[in-house]
């Protein structure tokens, strides 16, 4: 994979990535500030996730969230750190956390000018048996004026002017995509310090890796099983495709960028509007994924083209490389014209 790139030298810290960004665009510096401490929150809860059966991490905090989803103890920690990080920052004035019912307002003294949307800790089912697990975000600038409100985060993800994820795997990474391309830092735990590994990273045109959750089989539509069906038997006599799902959904991307292929969690019977949140799931994820030169789409519609009408609202997902995206939208299209 060609990692060349215009902007920066592997090696540097996020944290001079980050200053260097502001530089060259003139940027009032909240960007660098907005980063920075979401690079502290991410040290943090790294930490953490590492510690977690020692500190008595592990386990349920609340039944279930405002998306129905079991809470745990690391979920409820996490949020709690991204929020206060990013009230810190003074560069924010909206909030959206798949952990809170409505949107955070930050008090007038600490606002900036960006709305930022956020999953504190993607995967969390994986915590107690030590599965990779991540971290998501999308930022924006605030477009109205006046009293900040729920309804400055309700833009489509064209607008989004940085978005990026954590992962907690075997290291700690996070992955940052901005006008700039998209850029791979590693947490080096010597120095606490992020250092850029990876730059201008570009998915390849096509994989050999399908990524869904076939427990969901009986329930898909049409088009999916017929994808399914092509991947598992090619009808060309190639080789067939190779199924690989994690069950966190930045662990399957993150997979995805590096070695190429598609990531599915379509509309099915059970969820026919989809189950993963637009905001702060699939439209982060998305605008990575187009950085690097790859496609994401519902089906029906890219995914950042969509205008969002409410905060935790659910979409189909389809994301990975080019051609793997172009395939199954024709099949799609097939089924969508009977």
């Amino acid at each position: 994979m060609d990692y060349q790139g215009p902007f920066q030298e592997e090696g540097c810290t996020l944290t001079s990535f980050a200053l260097e960004k502001n530089k060259k665009t003139k940027g009032t510096g909240e960007m660098s500030q907005l980063l920075t401490s979401l690079c502290t929150a991410v040290k943090v809860i790294s930490y953490a996730v590492r510690k977690a059966g020692i500190v008595q991490f592990y386990g349920i905090a609340d039944p279930t969230n405002v998306t129905d989803e079991q809470v745990k103890k690391l979920d409820v920690f996490s949020n709690e750190v991204i929020i206060n990080m990013l009230r810190s920052s003074f560069a924010t004035c909206v909030l959206v956390s798949e952990e809170n019912v409505h949107a955070i307002i930050i008090e007038p003294e600490k606002r900036g000018k960006h709305v930022v949307c956020f999953d504190p800790l993607d995967g969390a089912s994986n915590v107690d048996c030590l599965g990779s697990i991540g971290s998501i975000f999308g930022i924006y600038r605030r477009m109205s004026a006046g009293e900040p409100s729920q309804d400055d985060a309700l833009q489509p993800g064209r607008n989004m002017v940085a978005s990026g994820y954590a992962l907690y795997g075997s290291a700690t990474v996070m992955v940052i995509a901005m006008d700039c391309g998209v850029n791979c830092f590693m947490l080096d735990p010597d120095i606490g310090e992020f250092i850029l590994v990876r730059k201008d990273i570009q998915i390849r045109k096509r994989g050999n890796i399908y990524s869904i959750n076939e427990g969901y089989t009986r329930n898909f539509e049409p088009a999916v099983l017929e994808y399914l069906q092509e991947k598992k038997f090619p009808q060309d006599n190639t080789a067939p495709y190779i199924a690989r799902y994690v069950g966190s959904m930045v662990a399957d991307v993150h997979r995805t960028l590096v070695y190429g292929g598609i990531f599915l969690y379509p509309a099915n019977e059970m969820s026919p509007q989809g189950k993963l949140r637009l905001l702060y799931e699939c439209n982060p994820l998305a605008f990575i994924i187009e950085r690097a030169g790859g496609l994401a789409t519902t089906g029906k519609e890219p995914v950042l083209d969509i205008v969002p009408t409410e905060i935790h609202q659910k979409v189909p997902l389809i994301l990975g490389s080019p051609e793997d995206v172009k395939e199954f939208l024709k099949i799609y299209k097939k089924h969508a014209e009977k």
